[in-house]
């Protein structure tokens, strides 16, 4: 259960820094059980894209950031087995885009579009119309410059949820280290199967 007491988030900052360290730079401030407060500072050593089912809200605390996303793809309804024996979907298409996210502005990042019971009445074909042109499952990279310090907030991922496309994601900041190292260092990982082009590991 997260702290009843408020936090100094200035003074956070400036007697945590240390832990906002290459590749994630990333420190979980609350884990409210509902939802994940994150600390994230810059600069981040990150090359990867992933998919959050979750919606992510971006808030930039100290200097500006981009957030790379892939606008328009389509994601298999089934998962496939990957070489390491993991379920992964296959995702396809989609348009390069950056989003820069100056100092004090705010993004939010959709999650998978649901109806929900309750609340508003909405009209469905109205909703789907929209839904048509929202980024749902939209694969990003949140690129991080130096000395630079944003707040991320998530929900808890569901255990039916995948993240990465490969893994239940439960501890964010241990979780990912590896894997990124892992990428960053197995050119293997980093070929298209069909192009044979290696994505750079920076």
């Amino acid at each position: 259960m997260p702290s009843l007491k408020p936090i100094n988030f200035t003074k956070w900052v400036e007697e945590n820094g240390d832990r906002l360290k290459p590749p994630v730079n990333n420190y979980c401030l609350y884990d409210g059980g509902d939802v994940t407060v994150m600390v994230v500072g810059g600069p981040n050593e990150r090359n990867d894209y992933h998919i959050n089912e979750t919606e992510e809200w971006f808030y930039q605390v100290k200097g500006p950031m981009t957030l790379k996303i892939v606008e328009g793809t389509t994601r298999s309804t089934d998962r496939h087995p990957t070489p390491e024996g993991l379920q992964a979907y296959q995702v396809q298409g989609g348009t390069m885009r950056d989003i820069e996210i100056g100092e004090g502005e705010m993004f939010l990042l959709p999650g998978r579009f649901r109806f929900r019971r309750g609340g508003c009445q909405v009209r469905r074909d109205v909703v789907a119309d929209i839904a048509s042109n929202l980024t749902a499952n939209t694969p990003h990279n949140p690129c991080r410059y130096a000395d630079t310090v944003g707040i991320v907030l998530e929900q808890v991922r569901p255990e039916v949820t995948i993240r990465e496309v490969t893994f239940h994601c439960t501890d964010l900041g241990k979780q990912l280290k590896p894997i990124i190292e892992e990428w960053m260092t197995t050119p293997s990982l980093r070929n298209c199967g069909e192009c044979g082009r290696e994505a750079p590991a920076k």
